[in-house]
């Protein structure tokens, strides 16, 4: 949650926003909801990948992989 606070003002800026839906310990897999306009954005998968789980990888350890739902 306090990495998601890390990422949520520069979605914000975008009129964006992200929810964290699940964390799975187990296979270290993140599942979150990518609302407002990055939920729509042609680009959100590239956000979520390249900027999202990225950010989360380098800071949390265990995260394998971010995916939206």
């Amino acid at each position: 949650e306090e990495t998601i606070e890390v990422i949520r003002p520069a979605l914000q800026a975008d009129g964006g926003d992200i929810i964290l839906r699940e964390v799975d310990e187990v296979t270290g897999i993140v599942s979150v909801t990518l609302t407002g306009a990055c939920g729509t954005c042609p680009a959100s998968d590239q956000t979520l990948k390249a900027g999202i789980e990225r950010i989360m990888r380098d800071r949390i350890d265990g995260i394998t992989e971010v995916v939206a739902i």
